[in-house]
Formats: structure tokens, C-alpha cells, sequence
């Protein structure tokens, strides 16, 4: 969310508002448009990229344009406006990738940078508005700066928790745990096997002194290389709690008894809900791996999508769009609609794999770049086999979602609201035409909608926000789970035959020795060794 302006007067120099005026005059021959004047001391920068201890795969932070009168711009700064360099403090090798600052089209921009190598003694990060410094600049960021590779764990969750300012609860997850007011771990091992290992994806990890130990019940876990990474950059970052916990990788929640059921449901964990089933959902595989791949492995994360949002409302095309493969009925029949009104919607199957017979008759539609989808005002989203991983990302974009009714929901769903920040269609999208047709004539309304829910999103979806989440289940399911000791831990792992999930990080003792003095808040661990399996 964006911070408070208060506005105060400013004066401007005589030869500021000559130059204004002579280019006001030029403007008024050759057509150009004048934005206001941005005062780079007034400007504001915010965000975990500012602080040396919230260690992130790509660091970020923001900064919001402000006029010379304390205003919140909202149009987009004149382009390559804002640049931001980052070096180490002394003469110390390190290789920071700073991309461009990302226009949010709303008089923000998105600062991201991935660090290659860690800084012992620090940072300094220049953020220039035309070769002026923007509000505090330079910020200093004392070292030690880990980067996503460190093997350093804080070994106190409270200090980790602070830097990166984890909310104290989650409506989903305290939703999600009711079922589990206690957890018998004697039950759990036993009857997890029994009831779900020939489903097909599910995976037994034990955390032991921050030692992640896993192993496979079912025949489709090739997904746990989502989940290994995503535990395994938590575990360098902070120590986690000792616990043992099962994660399904497949694509249906697992768990239908209901609290009340004699006897009552099992937590497993799974990175979608429904809401008849019981599992605790964590963000999906999806969000997670974009983030710990951003600006690497991958090029639509959570971050990158917010400076390609496509035109502004305005020029945008005025319809609803949809591009996907043909994993829901509901899919075709939106294509069916599409063909009938191609005036309102413009919709295709991409790939066919379930109903191979209704190629011929919907045609195959060319692919096409996911950030081009935001040339269209309104986006729709319909279920795949479960919730749509795209709706995070669709979001996220300056375009108006309309959401198909669903059972399924990801772990952010609690937060929104329908009417406020997506426009929702019934299950057999029925009412969908009737919809796109109001937002055509109410279009004023239509935009606030979608500014709301981007705003919303923007800021459930930090990628900080979900190492806090992953955090905060791993500590519910410890404080439920009676009995447990690292005895029992080890004697599972050797009756049950673990292997110890293998991690290629380095250790960062070094770092730690070098500045253990220099750091009141302490970063210290007993860093382990991690074999393969």
C-alpha cells in the first residue's frame, strides 16, 4: 500500500518557472503534453530491499512519485527518469543485477535486485530522478547482506519475523486449523499411509535442527521440487521448528472429513482448498517458484507483471479475454460465447488434452504472451482441474477480473471481496455476457474495481508475504503436534527411511565472523553440512 503524502507548500526557482513556461509554450506548437513536475527530495522510498536483513531471492522496494506540492503522482514518470545503482561499501567484489525500475503505470515503480554473491561489510543503493538524489538517498545497508544462497539461518523467528514485517495472523490459516485444535502424531503416521499414499502425490517431511528429511508415498511426486525449494530457501533464511507434516503435490485437496467426523480429518497440506475438503493450504507451487526464479529461471513472477499491465484503461480493448487449455468444460463453452459474440469476449483453447473431439469444432487458438493479455479491459478467469494458478497474476494487471463461482480457492482468497475487487460469474458463466455488458456502461466503476483489486493483491502478494506464510504453518503445526521429540524425530527418520533433502547453498560462516560485532541484531546459527540422499 502506498504511504501518506501530507502536501506543503514548495517555491519554485524564477528560472524553474521560466524553463516550465518556455516548455508549456513549445508544447502548444508541437502537441506534446506536460506532466507535473516531480520533486525528487519529496518522493518516497519504501520496502525489504531496504533493509539488510530481509533476505529474499530478488530483494525490491518502491518508490512513489511526489509533485513539488506533496502530491501522489499517478501518471508514469517520463521514461529512464529513475535510475538506482548499488555497490558494496568497501573494495568488495560482489555482483548485484539491477534491471530498470518497473513503471506501474500509476506513478510508482517497482525496484528489484538479485545478489550473486554476499556483502561481509554492506551496501549502498543511489536512487537518482534525473541525476537527483530521490527522497533519502543513498540508503546504507549494514552488513552483513546474505545473498539467496547463504546458508545463515536468524536463529531467532521474532528478529526474522520484524525484518520482514510478517503480519501477526492469517485469516486462512487460523480458518484452516480449526479442524486441528491438537494433532496426535502417532495417528498421523499411521493413518496417512493407510488412507492417501495410493492417491498418487504425497510427501512425508520431518524438520530436525533445520534439517529438511523426505520421502515419497505416492508414485507422482516429481512436484517435490517445488516444495523442496521453497522449505529449503525458508530453512537458510530462519530456524524452523521441529516438525513432521505431509504436503500433497497433486492438484485435488485430499482431506474430505469434517471436523466433527468420528474419527476426524487428518492435516495434510496442499497448495489448493476446496471447500469440501480439510487440507491447510500453502501458496501455490506457482507463486513460489516464479519468486525464487525471478529475474533468473523465469520472466512472469509476481514482480515482473506489475510493470507490463499493458495500456492504460483508457486505450485498452473493450472486451473480455481469455487464452487456456481445455482443462474445465466450462472453457469450451466460453469459447462457444466467444464465437456468438465476438464483439464482448475473445476467447481460445490453446492446447486440447481432455476433450480432443471439440478441436475440430472450436478450433485451436494461437498462443499468446501472457503480459499481452492486459491489451484487453476485463480478463476472465475459469477453474483448469482446480483454481486457476493464472488469477494471482490476472490481478495483479490493471484489468478487470471476472471470476468464475469455484469451490477451489488458493490461501489469499480470504481477502478479497466480490463486487470490490473482481467482478464474480456464475459457475456455468451464464451471467457472464450480462456482466461484461454492465462494465461497458459502467465504466468508471469498472476501473475503481480493478484498481481496488490490484491494490489489494499487490500487497497480500510480496513475495516476503509468503515465506511468512510458509513460516506460520510450519509453527501451527508444531504447536498442535503433542508428544514430539527429537528422539521420536530421529528414531522416524531411520525406521521410515528418510533421505536428507540435498541443498547445493553455501555456508556463510565467514560473513558472520567477520561481523558479529558489528551487528546488534544477532545472525547467527549452527550451520549444517547437507549430504545427498
Amino acid at each position: 500500500m502506498l504511504p501518506h503524502i501530507n502536501t506543503r507548500s514548495a517555491c519554485s526557482s524564477v528560472s524553474r518557472v521560466a524553463f516550465a513556461s518556455l516548455v508549456a509554450a513549445v508544447c502548444v506548437h508541437v502537441g506534446c503534453s506536460v506532466s507535473p513536475e516531480i520533486d525528487a527530495r519529496r518522493c518516497v522510498v519504501w520496502g525489504p530491499g531496504l533493509s539488510p536483513d530481509a533476505v529474499l531471492p530478488v530483494r525490491y522496494f518502491y518508490i512513489q512519485s511526489v509533485d513539488s506540492e506533496g502530491h501522489n503522482l499517478s501518471a508514469s514518470p517520463a521514461a529512464d527518469s529513475f535510475r538506482v545503482k548499488i555497490w558494496s561499501l568497501e573494495k568488495e567484489f560482489v555482483r548485484v543485477h539491477v534491471p530498470a525500475p518497473l513503471d506501474r503505470g500509476d506513478g510508482s515503480l517497482l525496484v528489484r535486485y538479485r545478489l550473486y554473491g554476499s556483502s561481509s561489510k554492506g551496501l549502498k543503493i543511489e536512487v537518482l530522478y534525473q541525476d537527483k538524489p530521490v527522497a533519502d538517498s543513498p540508503y546504507t545497508l549494514q552488513g552483513p547482506v546474505y545473498h539467496e544462497s547463504c546458508v545463515c539461518p536468524e536463529r531467532d523467528p521474532s528478529v526474522w519475523r520484524s525484518a520482514l514485517q510478517c503480519p501477526e495472523d492469517e485469516p486462512q490459516i487460523q480458518q484452516d486449523f480449526l479442524s486441528f485444535p491438537s494433532i496426535d502424531l502417532q495417528r498421523l503416521l499411521r493413518e496417512v499411509p493407510e488412507r492417501f499414499s495410493r492417491r498418487g502425490g504425497l510427501l512425508h517431511y520431518s524438520l530436525v535442527n533445520n534439517q529438511l528429511h523426505r520421502r515419497s508415498l505416492g508414485k507422482y511426486t516429481d512436484f517435490k521440487m517445488f516444495s523442496d525449494e521453497m522449505l529449503l530457501s525458508l530453512a537458510r533464511k530462519v530456524k524452523l521448528p521441529d516438525v513432521e507434516f505431509y504436503i500433497n503435490v497433486g492438484d485435488w485437496p485430499m482431506e474430505n472429513r469434517k471436523a466433527g467426523d468420528e474419527p476426524g480429518p487428518l492435516p495434510i497440506i496442499s497448495w489448493c482448498g476446496s471447500t469440501d475438503t480439510r487440507d491447510i493450504i500453502l501458496p501455490t507451487y506457482d507463486i513460489t517458484h516464479s519468486s525464487l526464479e525471478a529475474m533468473r529461471g523465469v520472466t512472469s513472477d509476481l514482480l515482473s507483471v506489475q510493470g507490463h499491465t499493458g495500456p492504460v484503461w483508457s486505450d485498452k480493448t473493450e472486451k473480455a479475454f481469455f487464452r487456456g487449455r481445455d482443462s474445465r468444460e466450462e472453457r469450451l463453452r466460453l469459447v462457444a460465447m466467444s464465437k456468438e459474440n465476438p464483439e464482448l469476449l475473445d476467447a481460445g483453447i490453446t492446447a486440447y488434452f481432455f476433450f480432443r473431439d471439440r478441436e475440430k469444432d472450436l478450433g485451436k487458438a494461437p498462443l499468446v504472451g501472457f503480459f499481452d493479455f492486459f491489451k484487453y479491459k476485463y480478463q476472465v478467469n475459469v477453474d483448469g482441474t482446480v483454481a486457476a494458478y493464472r488469477f494471482p497474476y490476472l490481478m495483479l494487471g490493471n484489468s478487470l477480473v471476472f471470476k468464475q463461482d469455484s469451490p477451489y480457492y488458493e490461501h489469499f482468497y480470504t481477502h478479497l471481496k466480490a463486487g470490490v475487487h473482481y467482478i464474480p460469474v456464475k459457475r456455468d458463466l451464464s451471467d457472464l455476457l450480462q456482466k461484461i455488458r454492465w462494465a461497458q456502461k459502467n465504466d468508471t466503476q469498472a476501473e475503481a474495481i480493478a484498481k481496488s483489486g490490484q491494490s489489494l493483491v499487490r500487497d497480500l502478494l510480496q513475495p516476503h508475504r509468503l515465506y511468512c506464510y510458509y513460516y506460520s504453518v510450519l509453527q501451527y503445526l508444531r504447536d498442535d503436534e503433542e508428544g514430539v521429540s527429537k528422539r521420536l524425530h530421529t528414531q522416524l527418520r531411520s525406521a521410515l527411511h528418510f533421505g536428507l533433502v540435498f541443498d547445493q547453498s553455501i555456508s556463510c560462516s565467514h560473513l558472520e565472523r567477520t561481523v558479529r560485532t558489528q551487528r546488534s541484531t544477532s545472525t547467527s546459527a549452527s550451520l549444517h553440512s547437507i549430504t545427498d540422499i
